[in-house]
């Protein structure tokens, strides 16, 4: 990713063992460009599925423009996924054998102007799991105190 962020999905660490990531594009509206534009976006409850031979972006909110008129887009739709056949074919696999999920960690602008989404495969966390994370994060943060109070 070397582009401007426009939404994160920071949830999907805790709540999920993240593995490959993807670099997608968004078969997005004119309207829904422009809002982008703005920096408005939320992708922090949505999910990628699979419909048929394709992946769609569900629950992705993207408030409608300002200026748009009655043609202005849907804010919760269902948006298609651009993705190579190959990549396309190693996800459906991954969800459907292995029963991973696709989780979408960051919505950005690539050099070109493009708005991609960085889409993840994730194995979900369980309760001990997550108890676990926050142990050792906690953990992390008073040995750099420690050792900052010693040195």
């Amino acid at each position: 990713m070397a582009g401007k962020l426009i939404a994160e999905n920071r949830r999907a660490r805790y709540d999920y063992f993240l593995e490959d990531s993807f670099e997608a594009g968004l078969a997005l509206t004119g309207t829904e460009v422009k809002s982008l534009r703005n920096g408005r976006a939320n992708i922090a409850e949505s999910y990628a599925s699979v419909e048929g031979n394709e992946i769609v972006l569900i629950n992705a909110d993207i408030p409608p423009y300002a200026q748009g008129n009655r043609n202005n887009h849907e804010p919760r739709r269902h948006r298609k996924l651009l993705l190579h056949r190959k990549q396309l074919d190693k996800l459906i696999g991954a969800v459907q054998r292995d029963g991973r999920t696709l989780i979408p960690t960051k919505l950005y602008w690539n050099e070109k102007g493009m708005a991609k989404l960085e889409l993840s495969l994730a194995k979900g966390k369980k309760n001990h799991d997550k108890r676990e994370a926050t142990a050792a994060r906690d953990w992390q943060r008073d040995k750099a105190r420690l050792l900052r109070d010693k040195g």
